[in-house]
């Protein structure tokens, strides 16, 4: 029975990070998708680009989410809002106050 090479963990390791990453690029799509929806929306109805009551909800979910998974809580929550701020300019952007 012949031995994996750590070249070749290293190699297979790599490709299923890959893969990660190609699917995390295609759900960030998706949910960018969703949230200019939500941004068209509130450009018609002319509601306020952030709402920080989901905001703080949702931090709290995904802290808490990130610890079930074994995830650094603050890591989930430095990308959370990154990901908020550029949805927020997105927002602004759609409600024609280029902010």
């Amino acid at each position: 029975m012949s031995e994996i090479s750590p070249e070749e963990q290293l190699a297979t390791l790599r490709s299923s990070i890959d893969n990660i990453d190609a699917a995390l690029v295609h759900m960030l799509a998706e949910r960018f998708r969703c949230t200019q929806a939500v941004g068209r929306l509130k450009a018609e109805h002319d509601m306020p680009p952030s709402d920080p009551a989901r905001e703080a909800r949702q931090t709290a979910r995904l802290r808490a989410l990130a610890e079930d998974a074994h995830l650094d809580p603050e890591f989930a929550e430095k990308w959370f809002n990154f990901v908020v701020a550029e949805v927020i300019q997105h927002h602004n952007h759609l409600a024609g106050r280029g902010e």
